[in-house]
């Protein structure tokens, strides 16, 4: 069974790699479901990591439904890691209405070459899995990360394993929730590949700072933190 871990640092692939891990997904900020990683944490990994690695494509947190703008920002972070030899990336991408953007992966699935592609957890908010399944199937998705539409992988997985019998050349790798306590459910189930961050915290302060940087009001599933065109406006006319 193919082991993938969620690397968020060079130190987290530096230890997936040393610990035996088959592959690993580079993103940046966990936190929030992860973001596309900076161009510096993506050359230190090319240099230093062995295995493969399939580098997450999010120009932000929230939802899967891109502008334009975004588009063109998601088009040129795969033309480096393409540029840059990673094994593949790992994308996403809906219509509002939670239904599989067809149009737009197959615009980019132009740009991948020899990169493969993995469909991340947006697969969890679409409204017709097994259609969607077919349709990445069909036009060579490689895996699709997925915790069968549940919270955890454990209480999706039953969802999972009808995905897999269905599955022809696309892996189902379940994600989300899985530990060294039940990591062993899914290789009896059949499933090829499995997907964990194995995170645990690691402290770094011993006394609380003055401010917390956190904002946690600007976490949200359905909502995106943007500039303000008009507050901007209104203050920059107060102090000039």
């Amino acid at each position: 069974m193919l082991v993938e871990v969620c690397a968020n640092s060079l130190e987290s692939a530096l230890n997936a790699e040393k610990a035996g891990a088959d592959r690993i997904e580079l993103c940046s900020e966990l936190a929030v479901g992860g973001i596309t990683p900076s161009y510096g944490l993506l050359k230190a990994v090319s240099e230093k990591i062995s295995i493969p690695v399939r580098v997450l494509i999010r120009p932000r947190s929230g939802d899967f439904t891109y502008s334009d703008k975004e588009f063109e920002i998601i088009k040129k972070d795969i033309e480096l890691c393409s540029e840059m030899e990673f094994d593949g990336i790992v994308l996403g991408m809906l219509h509002a209405n939670f239904v599989f953007d067809e149009n737009r992966h197959h615009d980019v699935g132009m740009l991948c070459g020899n990169l493969k592609t993995t469909f991340h957890r947006a697969f969890d908010w679409v409204t017709d899995p097994f259609w969607t399944l077919q349709w990445l199937d069909a036009f060579g998705i490689d895996a699709i990360l997925t915790s069968g539409q549940q919270k955890t992988a454990i209480e999706g997985i039953d969802l999972l394993s009808e995905l897999n019998e269905k599955a022809i050349s696309t892996v189902i790798m379940p994600g989300s929730g899985i530990n060294m306590d039940n990591a062993h459910l899914f290789k009896e189930r059949g499933f090829k590949a499995i997907h964990l961050s194995a995170v645990k915290m690691n402290q770094k302060l011993f006394e609380d700072p003055k401010v917390g940087m956190n904002s946690p009001h600007m976490l949200s599933d359905d909502s995106i933190p943007i500039s303000h065109f008009e507050t901007i406006q209104e203050i920059v006319k107060a102090v000039k």
